[in-house]
């Protein structure tokens, strides 16, 4: 037994100042109280397990205090929503309880008088919107699309530089510029065509940039796949790259359009307001909303007036509102389905 106890070894040797011996009498069944490991810090085991503790309770803390700022931030951003839609809710809504307010127009009305309609307002917003986006969402998406699949070289960092510049355009600069293009240079009158391209200078630049952040979420591997199977390139963003970012494509489009629906500067040096029905962008004063707010707030000591301007900003908002779930509904039965 002993030379079976001699030929250990050397690492099976127990280590200095541990005992090798069985339980003691009269102590713990592992080994005395004295031969016990000691845990970290020179404390107890209660001890070392309250300071393991300790993190996690400042990760707690940090949580808390950070979903608290959180919050109060997102409360704090909501309130002057709330407060301007509550506003213009409530002091517009009973306008736009009249059948007239959605099938007449402002012709002889004064502005003491009560009453009149909107739809003329409503028709013009409407046809000038669709001709902006008609002009600025193919040139946008197009645009985005030669960026990320083909732009290579200075042209397109010099059409990428243009794109940031238009960014920052304010809406006034916009419409002066193509006040000095249209009535300057080729004196044109000033009609809501004018207007129109004003606002597609404003437009571009949000379907450019929306879309272009679309299309590099689409993850590579579905182009090398489609390329893989010999599809041509142009067919590969058509048919893959496009229908994937969809969705995306179709809220830059709607950021687009919420953007250039309430402009008023370019309206009210391009395209003067009419209180008649007019449907013809290219001749004579165009009716839109913007203009016609801008119309009663001159007057807005009197009642009436201002009945008709909060209706009219409401109606405004609604529309909005309308063609955002109208943009939804598209984006998701054009989407891919998974």
């Amino acid at each position: 037994m002993t030379a079976a106890i001699d030929r250990r070894m050397p690492d099976d040797r127990a280590p200095e100042g541990r005992s090798t011996r069985g339980p003691v009498a009269g102590g713990n069944q592992h080994g005395s109280t004295a031969d016990a490991p000691t845990p970290p810090g020179g404390g107890t085991g209660r001890d070392a397990l309250s300071e393991m503790n300790h993190p996690h309770r400042a990760r707690a803390l940090k949580n808390a205090v950070a979903r608290v700022v959180m919050w109060a931030a997102f409360a704090l951003a909501m309130m002057p929503l709330v407060w301007i839609l509550g506003t213009v809710l409530v002091k517009g809504f009973s306008m736009l309880t009249t059948m007239t307010w959605w099938t007449g127009n402002q012709r002889n009305i004064n502005s003491d008088d009560f009453g009149g309609g909107a739809r003329h307002a409503i028709e013009g917003t409407l046809t000038m919107v669709g001709f902006t986006a008609l002009i600025a969402v193919p040139i946008g998406i197009l645009t985005a699309v030669y960026l990320v699949e083909y732009g290579r070289g200075p042209l397109a960092r010099a059409i990428s530089f243009t794109v940031d510049i238009l960014s920052g355009v304010p809406s006034i600069v916009a419409a002066l510029f193509i006040y000095a293009v249209w009535v300057t240079t080729f004196g044109l009158a000033r009609s809501g065509v004018a207007a129109s391209l004003a606002l597609v200078l404003l437009m571009i630049p949000v379907v450019v940039r929306s879309t272009e952040e679309m299309l590099k979420l689409v993850p590579n591997e579905l182009r090398e796949a489609a390329y893989a199977l010999g599809v041509p390139k142009w067919v590969t963003v058509v048919k893959v790259v496009l229908r994937t970012a969809f969705s995306g494509i179709v809220t830059g489009v709607l950021l687009g359009i919420a953007r250039v629906m309430g402009e008023t500067a370019p309206l009210l040096i391009l395209a003067p307001y009419t209180k008649n029905f007019q449907r013809d962008l290219f001749n004579g004063n165009f009716p839109t909303l913007p203009m016609m707010i801008n119309q009663d707030r001159g007057d807005f000591a009197l009642a009436t007036a201002a009945e008709r301007m909060w209706g009219a900003a409401l109606t405004l908002i609604i529309l909005v509102l309308l063609l955002n779930v109208l943009g939804r509904v598209i984006a998701h039965f054009g989407s891919v389905k998974k």
